[in-house]
């Protein structure tokens, strides 16, 4: 065992913790390293889906834009240092080792989430990045990002039911608790809201005199005729992050560069092999993500994949998920369903999907891609959804990559 690997054991190690939603040992752990959070300036994004595209966008604009720019996203794909970027890059094992290490050392009670983003903070500064663009972990209020001084600007995506428990059974409580990232003096965007969670937005705005900027277009400059590539990030997504560029007086020739050589794996993603054996990676989790998944495979945007029987689903969730509600929205897309449990502590057993929807049930992510392509063959698509760590796993059979274990925190 290297010593990354070890430094992982000791931070895996908090996993039994949990979620502990609150800002005072985060708050307590950054003053003892002479708050981190404030060595850079700050765009603080939350939503219930989206807001790692906007982050993903936002980052690859002001990049384009010359400046040092990092990023704080989860939770991870494949390998933890994803979760801490620098330059669009994922910060390497070498560097983020002695970090954790500091952090877990300073920081007994501090959960796995909060230690991983006092280490971002603390590569930020080592890295000497002059903006950071944050991804809210669960919430906003009371998640450990929060501890950000008022950010340059905010950005709330879609807020929609999903983590009930911790964040509130009305769109307005769970809106109120994504709304506690708005501070005095930002600029805030926000995406197509629910009028009760707008409403709630709004008075938060108003509260603490933030500034409420109008979504504009999803274009850098009218008329942009920018290389999209093939992903549900268009749109809303798009626009938030535009809109905030513009905000943030980054160049429109930069912005459109940057939105071009934007990527974000897993998300809409379609892989391909020698122009065939079609896979299409969502990560959606919840009920309003299949909706948009469900929008970008309607007929005649999938190039020449015409029909439901030429369409696979692998599909799988974990507990605590609204599985029933996710598999309805998508109960017209595919002609063939395959069940797979992600592959962590909380995947649900496939056999509940079953009594959804018909399908087959399959043991392990890669016989379920397997299982998939022999229904649709090679011209066929298989599309894998449900959730990140499902796409996670399909993502590394596929191509081959190394992993860190996979952890919903």
């Amino acid at each position: 065992m290297n010593d990354y690997q070890a430094t992982l054991e000791r931070l895996y190690a908090r996993i039994p913790s949990g979620r502990k939603l609150g800002l005072e040992r985060v708050q307590a752990v950054c003053d003892h390293f002479g708050n981190p959070e404030r060595s850079f300036e700050a765009i603080h994004v939350a939503g219930t889906n989206g807001k790692g595209t906007v982050c993903a966008f936002l980052t690859s604009m002001l990049f384009h834009s010359g400046r040092k720019v990092g990023m704080y996203t989860s939770p991870h794909l494949n390998r933890f240092a994803e979760r801490i970027a620098i330059n669009g890059e994922p910060i390497s094992d070498e560097a983020l080792g002695p970090l954790l290490n500091q952090v877990l050392d300073a920081g007994p009670d501090l959960t796995f989430f909060e230690v991983a983003t006092v280490a971002a903070f603390l590569a930020f500064r080592e890295a000497n990045v002059e903006i950071a663009v944050l991804e809210v972990g669960l919430g906003g209020r009371l998640d450990a990002t929060n501890v950000i001084p008022s950010p340059k600007a905010v950005a709330i995506t879609r807020i929609s039911f999903d983590h009930m428990g911790e964040l509130g059974e009305t769109l307005g409580q769970i809106a109120r608790e994504k709304a506690g990232i708005i501070k005095p003096g930002s600029r805030v965007v926000i995406g197509k809201l629910h009028p009760d969670a707008r409403a709630v937005v709004e008075a938060r705005i108003a509260e603490v005199g933030a500034e409420l900027l109008e979504l504009g277009s999803p274009e850098p400059f009218a008329g942009a005729r920018l290389a999209y590539p093939r992903t549900a990030m268009i749109g809303t997504n798009l626009a938030v992050a535009s809109t905030i560029g513009r905000a943030l007086n980054l160049a429109p020739e930069d912005m459109a560069r940057g939105i071009e050589a934007t990527l974000w794996p897993g998300r809409n993603e379609l892989l391909h092999r020698n122009g065939q054996d079609l896979t299409l990676l969502d990560c959606g989790h919840n009920p309003d993500g299949m909706v948009a998944l469900s929008h970008s495979l309607d007929p005649g945007t999938l190039g020449d994949i015409s029909s439901r029987k030429e369409i696979a689903l692998v599909f799988g969730a974990i507990a605590g998920k609204n599985y029933r509600a996710m598999l309805r929205r998508l109960e017209n897309v595919a002609g063939h369903r395959i069940y797979v449990a992600p592959p962590i502590s909380k995947g649900l057993d496939p056999n509940l999907m079953t009594q959804i929807l018909p399908g087959e049930v399959a043991a392990s992510v890669p016989k379920a891609l397997e299982m998939a392509r022999a229904k649709v063959g090679s011209k066929g698509l298989v599309v894998v959804t449900g959730s990140i760590f499902l796409v996670g796993a399909a993502r590394a059979s596929l191509l081959d990559l190394p992993t860190d274990p996979a952890v919903d925190l």
